[in-house]
């Protein structure tokens, strides 16, 4: 099961429609595929406490758990992915061990083109994750109008983006099947 996580909590979100077209390149490819959308399945803030036993936050370390691999939608505001991007992480922690990672972006500007390192480097160093150098950034003239009544006029519009989204669906899913495939190391002792 490969895993599509819209971190967005806006109602027209544009990167839930990067998520949308991952999940739709999956399908096209014969995977199986779980949609988890933090706007319609809400994480308690991350308290270091009870938050950990919240329903959705079982479900959501379930899921990250179980997938063979994750590609990881969010906006980025200041810079940075959102902060229900963050908590995510916090909320399901060792359930990213060893995963591949691919990461989608839709922002405001050109100068955040970057804002995926935060997130990536605590995924690399804190579960080992492999994050996909291919990821998608993608500005607001890639949609079509998320505040238009009738959602089909919704989406990605842009050729580029969406040749890139195929893309990097495309080598998460070589690469975690390499992975898959690949005998396990043994540790030197």
């Amino acid at each position: 099961m490969y895993l599509v996580v819209s971190a967005s909590l806006s109602p027209t979100s544009r990167s839930r429609l990067l998520a949308e077209a991952c999940a739709a390149r999956l399908t096209e490819r014969g995977e199986t595929v779980e949609l988890l959308d933090l706007r319609t399945d809400p994480l308690p803030m991350c308290d270091g406490a009870a938050a950990y036993g919240h329903p959705n936050a079982v479900r959501a370390a379930q899921l990250v758990a179980e997938a063979q691999a994750v590609l990881f939608a969010s906006p980025v505001y200041n810079y940075d992915v959102n902060a229900a991007a963050k908590n995510l992480v916090e909320l399901t922690g060792r359930a990213w061990t060893g995963k591949t990672v691919g990461l989608l972006l839709a922002a405001g500007g050109h100068g955040s083109y970057m804002s995926a390192l935060g997130l990536a480097n605590s995924l690399m160093l804190d579960f080992r994750c492999l994050i996909i150098p291919r990821f998608v950034y993608a500005l607001g003239e890639a949609f079509g109008e998320t505040d238009a009544d009738d959602p089909a006029e919704w989406g990605v519009t842009d050729d580029e983006i969406a040749r890139r989204v195929h893309q990097l669906v495309d080598e998460t899913l070589r690469v975690s099947r390499a992975l898959s495939a690949a005998p396990t190391p043994t540790a030197i002792g």
